[in-house]
């Protein structure tokens, strides 16, 4: 995958080094959960952002990327292209390997 989101469309801006997108729903319990973990994996990465997009409020965006459920996670390396995508509840190991793609 070469597609690249800028910072203007997450509304928020991108990691130093990569950035973790999680797209979520209100409703959705394993987004809780995948919350914890990247904030978690965030905090131990230096250079490493965690966005938390509403797929509720940025319909557009969800149908733009295919989004078909939440939690979906990407992940985008520090020019903001995706390097990794996947849904449902990711487990901290699969986040951190996944992130050594982008760094």
């Amino acid at each position: 995958m070469t597609e690249r989101l800028a910072p203007g469309l997450l509304g928020a801006g991108l990691g130093e080094r990569a950035t973790l997108v999680q797209f979520s729903s209100a409703f959705c319990q394993p987004c809780r959960a995948t919350r914890r973990t990247l904030a978690e994996v965030a905090a131990m990465v230096p250079g490493v952002a965690h966005v938390e997009i509403d797929a509720e409020e940025r319909l557009g965006l969800v149908r733009a990327l295919g989004i078909t459920r939440t939690p979906t996670v990407l992940v985008l390396d520090a020019d903001g292209r995706i390097v990794r995508r996947a849904a449902g509840q990711p487990r901290r190991a699969d986040v951190i390997a996944a992130l050594g793609r982008a760094l």
